[in-house]
């Protein structure tokens, strides 16, 4: 039976695309931290993977002209749509002027993201090695 590179991979591919969607959605929350009314939002990782990882995920439709039916499960660059995974944040100090960016909570879920955005990258990094080495057979 052949063995496909996205089933070798695992998790691992849709964990770096899940995260790397959740860095943008941080550093847009540390942008417009000065932004009146601002709501800060993350994704919850749990919810998204799921989503990501679930059969036939990476099957989805896309449109290819402007008369084709949209579809919601898949963003306009054919990737899954996290939109469901994306939350508010709950302030533990909410400011006047109604934003609820904490820069400093901000910082450091975007330095604990990026420690784990690494982390998949040397998994991936080693897995393709290994494939590499099964390959060439040295």
């Amino acid at each position: 039976m052949p063995l496909s590179i996205d089933s070798y991979l695992g998790v691992q591919q849709d964990s770096l695309n899940v995260q790397s969607k959740r860095m943008e959605v941080l550093a847009k929350n540390l942008a417009n931290a000065d932004t009146p009314n601002y709501k800060a939002q993350d994704i919850d990782f749990r919810a998204a993977l799921a989503q990501a990882g679930s059969p036939g995920a990476s099957l989805q439709m896309t449109n290819t002209a402007t008369g084709h039916i949209s579809n919601s499960a898949t963003a306009a660059d054919g990737n899954v749509d996290l939109s469901s995974a994306l939350k508010y944040r709950t302030p533990l100090a909410p400011s006047i002027d109604g934003n609820t960016v904490d820069t400093q909570m901000e910082q450091a879920a975007f330095a604990e993201n990026t420690v784990r955005y690494q982390a998949t990258l040397q998994f991936l990094t080693g897995s393709l090695k290994d494939l590499m080495t099964a390959i060439t057979g040295q």
